[in-house]
């Protein structure tokens, strides 16, 4: 016995709304679940070293690019200005220690003329910051 149907396959147009909004939304979520930068970056290739660092955290940070911008706890300064800023830092903060992240392609006569300013600004203690050799990128430990 055979069973006639009146069932038709019809041949239309898929509607893309549907692809477009799941499309829309795995967007979405890859963007709101991406981690966020944190630190301000800017553009800084500390020299490395061999012997692991420890750091506190110092309140106070100087950062040198290659081109000798400074920036003063994410702030930009001069070198002119840069004894008046630590000076009000000190005074807020009463840290005494100064960190300097200077790229390595600065000239040693910029980090010797920070330092004369820190020390004249009542700073006790700086140091230079250094990646250590392991934590670059593509180096195995």
């Amino acid at each position: 016995m055979t069973f006639k149907t009146h069932c038709q396959i019809s041949k239309g147009l898929v509607d893309p709304a549907p692809l477009v909004d799941v499309v829309f939304l795995l967007l979405l979520f890859f963007i709101l679940s991406s981690p966020f930068v944190m630190q301000s970056g800017f553009g800084v290739i500390m020299p490395t070293t061999p012997v692991p660092t420890r750091s506190s955290f110092p309140s106070l940070v100087l950062t040198v690019t290659r081109d000798n911008l400074l920036f003063f706890n994410n702030q930009p300064v001069t070198l002119e200005n840069f004894g008046q800023a630590l000076r009000e830092a000190i005074q807020q903060k009463n840290s005494h220690e100064l960190i300097i992240k200077a790229d390595r392609a600065v000239s040693f006569g910029t980090i010797v003329q920070i330092r004369s300013i820190a020390i004249k600004a009542g700073i006790t203690s700086v140091n230079e910051a250094a990646r250590a050799e392991a934590s670059l990128p593509g180096a195995t430990p």
